[in-house]
C-alpha cells in the first residue's frame, strides 16, 4: 500500500497550514477544472436536445444539421433558435443550453446598432461583449485555457533543457561547461522581440510555433541556477561516495544531486508559470501572439486599451490576469515555504 514518508507528511501538512496557499491551490485548481470542461457552461451546442422521444449530445457529439430537429437548412443547428421553436411549438421537445449559450468565436451583431455591448443578464452577455460582439466572458475564460496551456508547456520544455544542461555543466565543469557558458552569453544577447517580429513577419505565429521559439530563448535562465546548485552539491561527502560505489554520472546528477537542488526548482515554478501568461498576453497585445480570432488576454487587452468607453472589457481582462497571478504567486510562496529543506535539517557540532 501506498504511504508517504514522515517528512513528506510533514511539508503537506505545512503547505496546508498556510491559509492563502491552500485556498489559492484550490480555486486555481477548480479553475483550471472549469477551463478545460469550458464547453459544458459556455459554448453555443446544446448540452442535450430531447427530439421526438430521441436525445441528443452536441457538445462533445456530432455536428447536427437543421433539418435533424425539423429546421429548414443543412447547416449547423442555432440551438438558442431552436429553443425558442420548441417553447413556440409547446411540444415535448427539448433543448438544454450552458449557463452561457455563445461561442468565443461567436459574433453577436444586432441591427442598428454597433457592438460592444454592454453587460446583460437578457441576452446572456454577463461581461458584455468585445468591439465585434464576441462574448467577453467566453473569450476570457477560453484565453484563460490557452495561456495556462502555453505556459505549462513552456515550463515543462525549458525546464527539461534547462536543468539537464545546468546539472551537466555544474558537474563536469572545465572546458565542458567554460564553452557552454560562452554559448549561452551569446545566446541571451540575441534580442528575442527581433525574432519574434520577424517569424511573425514571414508565417502564422500559431500556438506550436510560439512554444518553440519561446523554448529557444527561455532555458537560458534556469541553466545558470542550477549550474550553481550543482557545483555546490559537487563537493559533498554523498556525491564522493557514489562515486565510489561505481554509480554512473547519469545516475549521480538525477538521483542524487537533482533531488537535493529541488528547492531551487520549487521556488522559481511559479515565477515561470506568470512569466509564460505574461508573455503570451504581452505578444498578443502587441499582434505578435496568436492569430486571430483566437481567445486571447491580450487581444481582449489591446481592445480595451483602444475603446475605454466600453470600459467593462479592459476591467475584466485586467481583473482576470490579477486574479490568476496573485493566486499562483500565493501557492508558489506556500509550496517554497512548505518544501524548503532547511525546514527538516538537522545540524550537528
Amino acid at each position: 500500500m501506498f504511504s508517504l514518508d514522515p517528512i513528506t507528511k510533514k511539508k503537506f501538512a505545512r503547505f496546508r497550514s498556510i491559509r492563502r496557499g491552500w485556498w489559492s491551490l484550490i480555486c486555481f485548481t477548480l479553475l483550471l477544472i472549469l477551463s478545460f470542461g469550458a464547453e459544458l457552461l459556455i459554448s453555443n451546442r446544446a448540452l442535450f436536445v430531447k427530439y421526438e422521444g430521441k436525445f441528443y449530445f452536441p457538445t462533445y457529439g456530432s455536428i447536427y444539421p437543421g433539418k435533424t430537429f425539423g429546421l429548414d437548412y443543412d447547416y449547423e443547428t442555432n440551438y438558442r433558435d431552436l429553443k425558442k421553436v420548441f417553447l413556440d411549438q409547446s411540444s415535448n421537445n427539448f433543448v438544454l443550453l450552458p449557463i452561457v449559450p455563445w461561442s468565443a468565436y461567436e459574433s453577436d451583431l444586432k441591427d442598428g446598432q454597433y457592438p460592444p455591448f454592454a453587460p446583460s443578464i437578457d441576452q446572456r452577455h454577463f461581461l458584455g461583449t468585445d468591439t465585434t460582439g464576441r462574448d467577453i466572458l467566453a473569450r476570457l475564460v477560453y484565453g484563460f485555457r490557452t495561456a495556462i496551456s502555453f505556459s505549462m508547456l513552456l515550463l515543462i520544455a525549458t525546464y527539461s533543457i534547462g536543468v539537464s544542461v545546468g546539472c551537466a555543466m555544474g558537474y563536469f565543469g572545465g572546458k565542458f561547461d567554460i564553452i557552454l557558458q560562452r554559448i549561452i552569453e551569446i545566446w541571451s544577447n540575441v534580442p528575442f522581440l527581433y525574432v519574434i517580429m520577424i517569424v511573425s513577419s514571414i508565417i502564422v505565429p500559431r500556438f506550436g510555433i510560439l512554444v518553440a521559439i519561446m523554448v529557444f530563448f527561455d532555458w537560458i535562465g534556469m541553466t545558470w541556477y542550477m549550474r550553481t546548485s550543482t557545483y555546490k552539491e559537487k563537493a559533498r561527502e554523498y556525491t564522493s561516495a557514489a562515486k565510489a560505489l561505481g554509480a554512473s554520472h547519469f545516475r549521480i546528477i538525477f538521483n542524487h544531486i537533482l533531488p537535493n537542488v529541488l528547492s531551487v526548482l520549487v521556488t522559481f515554478i511559479p515565477f515561470s508559470v506568470t512569466g509564460g501568461i505574461v508573455s503570451l498576453t504581452s505578444l498578443d497585445y502587441l499582434g505578435f501572439g496568436l492569430p486571430p480570432p483566437t481567445p486571447s488576454w491580450g487581444e481582449l487587452l489591446a481592445q480595451g486599451t483602444a475603446n475605454l468607453q466600453a470600459l467593462w472589457i479592459v476591467t475584466s481582462v485586467t481583473v482576470a490576469m490579477i486574479v490568476v497571478l496573485t493566486m499562483v504567486t500565493f501557492i508558489g510562496e506556500a509550496i517554497r515555504e512548505a518544501f524548503d529543506p532547511k525546514q527538516y535539517s538537522t545540524f550537528e557540532s
